[in-house]
């Protein structure tokens, strides 16, 4: 079957031979869009079209991604070589598949809501806004995101599919290119730093033909993060903090580099392992947790535990922190969507000013005194 892509570009280069006010594309001329924080991709502008390239869609990436971005009005007026770019997608896109909830809060914040036709485990949606289309129908359950139902997403038809990949071997994502719908991987997680991952939004932006409002999103959540951490430098005092709780036999929490810690560190606090480096989590048998910890003043994100009872059920071991027993602990757990989909991890990514001001209630409740916290609340 031949893709409606390959079909169009045909049909283009056709028009072109025939119409002497088409042209054949040099890229020169270029201006590339400033970005602040992210490193994961570039968006550059051309005189009739823009490319998006893709740096880091995964950790360790060997090959980086480009795609062509046409607006609809430029479409019978350039001729793209297909073998340039991994991706030819005409904006603005009007029908997209994301594949991770940390891609709906862009799509929501530039109010581009409608075009997500299609998603992998609908149950974790959580906004009531999106969550209101997939109860309606308007968003199909794709089923999940390792092994996305081919046959609902052709039938379907999005302009492209925002995949999410931990090393680029996704076979269900090959063949979605295969049948002629572009796959734009989004790195926005292994980004290094709060802000950078929030700046993601200005790749959505692009798609859909709203850099300015992209823009202004991304610089409203800047400046309330940098103004929270300001607000923080006049904390009194520097509560320890401990993180994470055990998986079997495992401690896992944050590594100093990590965008938590960074979160922490802006939220003016002691975290207890701030002076760890590394990729990914810190994994710590439970002796050595305890003997730094035993005394933190408050722990927070106690993986999924969602009560005081549920912890000491796990492990009595729990109950002899100070931060347990002074009833000190707070998680994001308990902020789900009516379908139990945990609202921080859909979220969190594109608001971390939010996050930090959560932290900063937490640790320093005098600086934020009108602030209630979004996510983070007590352990029950």
């Amino acid at each position: 079957m031949i893709s409606r892509y390959l079909f169009l570009g045909v049909c283009l280069l056709l028009f072109n031979c025939k119409n002497k006010d088409s042209q054949s594309v040099t890229i020169t001329d270029v201006s590339k869009v400033p970005l602040s924080y992210a490193e994961g991709f570039e968006i550059t502008h051309h005189e009739n079209f823009s490319t998006l390239t893709i740096n880091s869609p995964w950790p360790n990436a060997e090959k980086t991604y480009r795609y062509a971005l046409v607006h609809k009005n430029m479409l019978p007026k350039i001729t793209l070589n297909n073998d340039d770019f991994d991706g030819i997608i005409t904006i603005p896109v009007k029908k997209i598949v994301v594949t991770s909830t940390t891609h709906i809060p862009a799509l929501e914040l530039l109010g581009v809501e409608k075009s997500l036709v299609g998603f992998p485990g609908t149950d974790y949606i959580s906004s009531e806004k999106t969550r209101s289309r997939v109860d309606k129908g308007k968003v199909r359950e794709l089923g999940k995101n390792e092994g996305i139902n081919t046959e609902v997403l052709l039938e379907i038809q999005p302009e492209v599919v925002i995949g999410f990949g931990i090393d680029g071997n996704n076979k269900t994502l090959e063949t979605i290119k295969k049948s002629g719908i572009p796959v734009i991987y989004n790195g926005d997680w292994i980004e290094h730093s709060p802000l950078a991952k929030a700046e993601w939004i200005k790749f959505f932006g692009v798609l859909f033909n709203k850099r300015q409002k992209a823009d202004s999103i991304f610089n409203t959540i800047e400046k309330n993060y940098l103004e929270a951490k300001s607000i923080a430098l006049d904390a009194k005092s520097k509560p320890s903090v401990l993180s994470g709780a055990m998986h079997k036999d495992i401690w896992y929490l944050p590594n100093g580099t990590s965008t938590e810690a960074e979160i922490l560190k802006d939220a003016n606090v002691n975290y207890l392992w701030a002076d760890t480096k590394g990729n990914g989590s810190l994994s710590l048998n439970f002796e050595v947790v305890f003997d730094k910890a035993k005394n933190a003043d408050i722990w927070i994100n106690p993986s999924y535990y969602t009560s005081y009872e549920a912890l000491e059920s796990s492990n009595q071991h729990y109950t002899k922190f100070d931060a347990y027993k002074n009833k000190s602990i707070y998680t994001f757990a308990n902020t789900t969507g009516s379908t139990g989909g945990v609202l921080y991890y859909e979220l969190g990514i594109a608001r971390p000013d939010l996050v930090l001001k959560d932290i900063i209630k937490i640790c320093h409740p005098d600086l934020l005194a009108d602030y209630k916290p979004y996510f983070y609340k007590p352990l029950h």
